[in-house]
């Protein structure tokens, strides 16, 4: 940290340590006041929620990518067709990363198998399977609790993978930026790389 400005290492600081004490009245603290909105928002969206809303997205993502192919192919071929893949496109690939890594995030929390882990995944895969998929984890009551922020009897609490997620899920601050970062990143990499077979 001796190589941070002042200025970063009061965001570092701020971010480590997971403010939760609302600022004094008539003093403003930007770092603390937002590290407090981000720890009461945590609170307040719990996993099935935060669950829930990504898979429903992924969903609706669905639905623009496939308009944009009848765009395309049926009716209006031609650059306005095209225009249309890649808008809808570039908002499902989007949106289907950030579902895949909040299945992976709630799985973990809700204690869910690697292999149902690995299926709620690939449903986003399917077009509109994330539905079905969500009514019937939220059904049987996988998607019920909240972040599970303590340690508890549970064997499970023991692995270093839980004591990993406990930590982030006390420190939502870090937990946002990396998930938010890594979300940019391999999307930006996808971009990169672009579609198998090259541009079509």
């Amino acid at each position: 940290m001796h190589s941070l400005t002042p200025f970063g290492r009061r965001a570092f600081r701020f971010a480590l340590t997971g403010w939760r004490r609302p600022s004094s009245p008539g003093h403003w603290h930007p770092f603390r006041d937002a590290a407090c909105a981000v720890n009461s928002w945590s609170v307040s969206v719990s996993p099935r929620l935060f669950y829930r809303t990504l898979a429903f997205a992924e969903a609706v993502t669905w639905t623009l990518l496939i308009l944009g192919l009848l765009m395309k192919y049926v009716w209006v071929p031609g650059e306005v067709g095209d225009l249309g893949v890649r808008v809808g496109g570039t908002i499902h690939g989007f949106v289907f990363l950030a579902y895949a890594m909040t299945a992976v995030l709630v799985g973990l929390n809700q204690r869910w198998s690697i292999g149902l882990i690995a299926l709620g995944v690939v449903t986003a895969v399917v077009p509109y399977a994330t539905i079905p998929f969500d009514l019937w984890a939220d059904r049987t009551g996988r998607l019920n609790g909240e972040w599970r922020r303590t340690e508890t009897d549970h064997p499970g609490d023991k692995t270093w993978i839980d004591r990993l997620l406990r930590w982030f899920l006390n420190h939502p601050v870090i937990l946002i930026v990396l998930f938010v970062v890594a979300l940019v990143v391999i999307f930006a990499t996808l971009l990169l790389v672009g579609p198998p077979g090259g541009d079509r």
